[in-house]
């Protein structure tokens, strides 16, 4: 997920609060001002006494050379390094991006700037400082920035087998967001497999739809999240940031509302994907659904031998989450 800072030096009100309603992630500010933002709703600050603090956890480099190049590579990984392009060369940012290749930030004036930095070399930067007067491109580049997406690659599964197992505590992962058919999240019993379980957003006679809501499986079970990270059904709470893919692997945060744990009968799906094993223990229920690859919804309870749906291969390597180079086996 990309980020927008709002640079708001000298302080505006207006500016402030547009950042604020935008959902801007953090606002620049002059020094001792946090609290004047803070009182109109909460936001991080980058300022000596905010969230963030320059030359602590962020270094505003201006770069009108190779030298000035130079220094922002040579800034510690973990530092977020916000570039001012004092001529508007576009190479310096490519190769700080080959140099660095991440915690990258770029000063833009307008909504045509940020995009560009947030599509250069394929990658883009990690967001974009926003210095403006305008309220209106404050807008534009908010909506740009939210509409950019990681791009998930969607495999097609075949399902080997699916059986019922008996009771077990499944997660209903409850969002903040709505929905459409065709969209959910990528579930699996292992870090390497994951299948694309739909979103509650179908109508059905007997229960009413959902489209806030993925009935995502048993607790035990790991679900794919923003940054290529993955995080275990039962850990999740609300407030945490949880992924939404649709059938095209198109993707977009979400964040938790709650996350309801119940006992339910189960059944356990196994399929077969590029040659490798994807397993999944879900609510046997016929409101329960995968994704088929032209983006319709099979109900887990009608599987069988030989159909196709969604699915995802990871490396399976985990270490609380993050990706590892190591030997791992999970059946």
């Amino acid at each position: 997920m990309k980020r927008l800072w709002i640079n708001v030096v000298p302080y505006s009100k207006d500016i402030a609060i547009a950042a604020l309603e935008s959902g801007a992630e953090a606002v620049v500010l002059p020094d001792g001002d946090s609290d004047k933002v803070r009182q109109f709703g909460k936001i991080k600050t980058i300022e000596k006494d905010g969230d963030i603090k320059p030359g602590v956890d962020v270094e505003f480099i201006d770069i009108a050379g190779k030298e000035d190049e130079d220094k922002a590579a040579a800034v510690p990984a973990g530092r977020i390094v916000v570039l001012k392009m004092l001529d508007w060369t576009i190479i310096p940012i490519e190769n700080l991006l080959a140099r660095r290749g991440s915690n990258i930030m770029v000063q833009v004036e307008n909504s045509e700037q940020a995009k560009l930095m947030v599509e250069i070399l394929e990658k883009g930067v990690d967001g974009v400082v926003l210095k403006t007067g305008d309220i209106n491109e404050i807008k534009k580049t908010a909506e740009i920035i939210q509409g950019v997406s990681e791009k998930v690659s969607l495999v097609t599964a075949t399902v080997t087998s699916s059986r019922q197992l008996g009771m077990g505590d499944r997660a209903c992962l409850d969002t903040c967001t709505q929905m459409t058919p065709g969209e959910g999240m990528l579930v699996g019993n292992t870090a390497s497999g994951f299948f694309l379980v739909h979103s509650e957003s179908i109508d059905n006679p007997y229960v009413a739809s959902r489209p806030f809501r993925v009935n995502a499986g048993a607790v035990h079970a790991y679900t794919l999240s923003p940054g290529g990270k993955t995080k275990y059904l039962a850990d999740l709470k609300a407030g945490d940031e949880v992924m939404v893919v649709d059938f095209k692997g198109k993707s977009q945060t979400a964040y938790m509302g709650r996350n309801k744990i119940e006992k339910r009968p189960m059944m356990l799906i196994e399929a077969e994907a590029e040659d490798q094993p994807i397993s999944l223990v879900l609510q046997n229920a016929e409101t329960i659904r995968l994704i088929s690859p032209d983006g319709k919804a099979i109900s887990v309870t009608t599987l069988k031998p030989g159909d196709k749906v969604l699915g995802h291969i990871e490396k399976a390597g985990r270490h609380f989450g993050m990706k590892v180079d190591e030997t791992l086996i999970e059946r």
